[in-house]
């Protein structure tokens, strides 16, 4: 456990952007020998390969194919997550010159907490896309690295009703503070000089760019005896790692598949969210025949895996009395009757069985009846492929927050049932 979690927090602190979580992870499959596919490109799909795509460099599918057996008569087991985490983005026109400071604007990207993004030592990261002095196009990974913005509080002096129910302003409170210039500045002039000063050449000049803001620091393990895990982007890249170190440590000759898509916190409308076509375009690939492809997925099933809402010792009320899960006692079964998870009884029986199996302890979370219910991939995909579901996650604090705590112990209790779900023979 604790060398999974020494290699979580490398995945975290590498994975400021959906850009670099995805590109971490193409590093850990060709390692683990798994081949690169282009969508661009013709298949040829072999017994017992293994394989992944990316779309947009921010979503990634990798998949094993079954040894011997057929995948029409064995199913596929299949395990969802999402790359994006709530955050700042960069505006496309961002530079602000105010009273001597360069100010950067930003937007919120979906539904973030804001008022710990505030006093925070910030950098900036993501994709910028350039054209090269051939005049050809191309585009590159940048990440400052290091404490380059910061959004100062404003003093209580100032402010004496801050303590009073004061809500922010995403507008007007939260352009970063980048440095101070008595000149103009570009920011895409700056984007070119650090690309250029981290070994990027030939660039002519920077077009656009897909940028976040992000805290520097560190994931660190808390507590008396290190019982908690505190990072950014928790939710939802501790999922993304737990279901590829179980893709990559499952001893299997089934199908087996893991997905990882990006705009989650936005809805999954995208060609590379859940809604979009690319799961469907995979599986098309992988059985071309629609009605031998509809069998396998009625044989399959989807494990969608995103963090739960452990029950705060300071606002417990919050939570229904029976369904107040408690950090390192636990993966999380999500059940809504309203199907805002993908649950049924069906699904959560059989994930109860395969932690028993294991000796893991399993909770369930149902959101207060008079409080309104996110959602996940796990409804989403089940509807766009036709496929059993169920929606579990490690419990967590602090969602959306600029930093996350959850338990030591969870995220390898869960790596260890999803290990068994891919090499479960039968899925019923």
């Amino acid at each position: 456990m604790q060398h999974f979690n020494r290699e979580l927090m490398a995945f975290l602190a590498a994975s400021p952007t959906p850009y670099h979580a995805v590109a971490q992870m193409v590093v850990r499959l060709e390692s683990a020998g798994f081949t690169a596919l282009s969508e661009r490109d013709a298949w040829r799909l072999e017994p017992g390969g293994r394989y992944f795509t990316t779309r947009n460099g921010s979503s990634i599918i990798a998949w094993s194919m079954p040894a011997t057996a057929k995948l029409e008569e064995s199913g596929l087991r299949m395990v969802g997550a999402h790359t994006d985490s709530p955050c700042l983005k960069v505006k496309p026109a961002p530079e602000l010159h105010r009273h001597g400071y360069l100010q950067l604007g930003v937007e919120v990207y979906g539904g973030a907490l804001l008022n710990p993004w505030f006093d925070r030592d910030l950098s900036i990261a993501g994709r910028v896309s350039y054209r090269r002095s051939d005049g050809t196009l191309s585009q590159a990974l940048l990440d400052f690295g290091r404490p380059v913005a910061v959004i100062p509080s404003l003093a209580i002096h100032l402010d004496r009703e801050v303590h009073n129910g004061r809500s922010i302003n995403a507008q007007t409170y939260l352009p970063v503070v980048l440095g101070q210039a008595k000149e103009k500045a570009d920011f895409r002039a700056l984007l070119k000089a650090e690309l250029e000063a981290q070994g990027t050449s030939g660039i002519e000049r920077v077009l656009d760019y897909d940028l976040s803001l992000y805290d520097t620091q560190a994931p660190s393990m808390l507590g008396l005896e290190s019982e908690f895990l505190l990072s950014a982007r928790l939710d939802n890249l501790l999922s993304c790692f737990i279901g590829l170190d179980a893709l990559l440590n499952s001893s299997t000759e089934q199908g087996a598949l893991l997905v990882c898509n990006d705009h989650e916190e936005v809805g999954s409308m995208s060609a590379a969210g859940a809604q979009g076509p690319m799961l469907a375009h995979v599986l098309e690939r992988m059985l071309p025949a629609p009605e031998a492809r509809q069998r396998m997925l009625a044989r399959s099933m989807l494990i969608s895996a995103d963090n739960a809402h452990g029950v705060h010792p300071n606002f417990a009320d919050r939570h229904d009395g029976n369904h107040g899960p408690l950090l390192n006692a636990g993966p999380v079964i999500k059940v809504n009757a309203n199907q805002r998870y993908a649950t049924s009884s069906e699904t959560s029986a059989f994930f109860r069985n395969l932690a028993a199996l294991e000796e893991v302890p399993v909770q369930s979370f149902v959101v207060r009846t008079d409080m309104a219910c996110g959602s996940t991939i796990g409804p989403i995909a089940a509807a766009e492929i036709g496929v059993r579901a169920l929606d579990i996650g490690v419990p967590q604090f602090a969602m959306h927050s600029i930093r996350e705590m959850a338990g030591a112990q969870d995220s390898w209790n869960l790596s260890r049932v999803l290990r068994r779900f891919y090499a479960e023979v039968s899925l019923g």
